[in-house]
């Protein structure tokens, strides 16, 4: 088989990072249909970009391919919430902790200042720039530790993840979400660099956050029903590019 030419593969390269920001950004919503046509048309590029940045984000899991050849995005269940929980628990825990060495007092300014960006996004319901803040926050931390294992599991499951927080931060069920991330006291044992403290931290952040949510969070068939996934695709190819 002939290899695709250099600037077909960076175009599908440019496609994929733009579908996968937009699925950590919460802008595909779970269970609507990825129409190639539809992204295609709306990035000015040719659906064979599209079909394979699709084949690769279904690989990923952030994507299902039903037996009928429809792409779309999981819903989730509370059998699968469960296991992502507990997946975010065991690998961002670690990733913390192992994060504890590097840290400096320019990482803890850093984790402030989110902090409070992630208050004011909350405060003003930009849910999107909450989505994009809340994820900087904690890459930022896993990212100190620099481990090659940890971050991309890490990120296969916020790709599984992210769509379905754009259900915890609408209408009633904002306040629950929301309110519940355990961030201040992250910071603070990062300022006494209290690896236990840390870890303790974060599983609480995760537990009593998107853990505590309950499935009427996620029943929302009108959303399923609605047309396909495309907003915010373009932004999100300028942001990647």
């Amino acid at each position: 088989m002939g290899s695709s030419r250099p600037g077909t593969q960076s175009l599908q390269s440019r496609t994929y990072r733009a579908l996968r920001r937009s699925i950590l950004d919460g802008d595909f919503v779970p269970g609507r249909a990825v129409t190639i046509r539809g992204i295609a048309e709306d990035l000015g590029i040719s659906p064979t970009s599209v079909r394979e940045a699709l084949r690769r984000l279904v690989a990923e899991r952030a994507l299902i391919l039903s037996a009928t050849g429809r792409v779309s995005v999981p819903v989730m269940t509370r059998e699968k919430l469960a296991e992502l929980v507990n997946a975010r628990i065991c690998l961002e825990r670690q990733a913390a902790i192992d994060a504890v060495p590097g840290i400096t007092d320019r990482v803890v300014s850093r984790l402030v200042r989110l902090n409070r960006a992630i208050d004011r996004a909350i405060e003003a319901g930009d849910h999107r720039r909450y989505l994009v803040t809340h994820r900087d926050f904690h890459f930022t931390l896993y990212r100190v530790g620099g481990g090659e294992v940890f971050l991309p599991l890490i990120e296969s499951v916020w790709l599984q993840i992210s769509p379905f927080l754009r259900y915890t931060l609408s209408g009633e069920h904002r306040s629950r979400y929301s309110t519940s991330d355990r961030h201040v006291e992250i910071i603070e044992a990062l300022e006494r660099r209290d690896a236990t403290a840390l870890g303790f931290a974060v599983e609480a952040d995760i537990r009593h956050g998107i853990g505590a949510l309950i499935e009427s969070d996620w029943n929302r068939p009108d959303d399923a029903a609605a047309g396909p996934n495309t907003a915010g695709i373009r932004t999100a190819d300028r942001e990647s590019g």
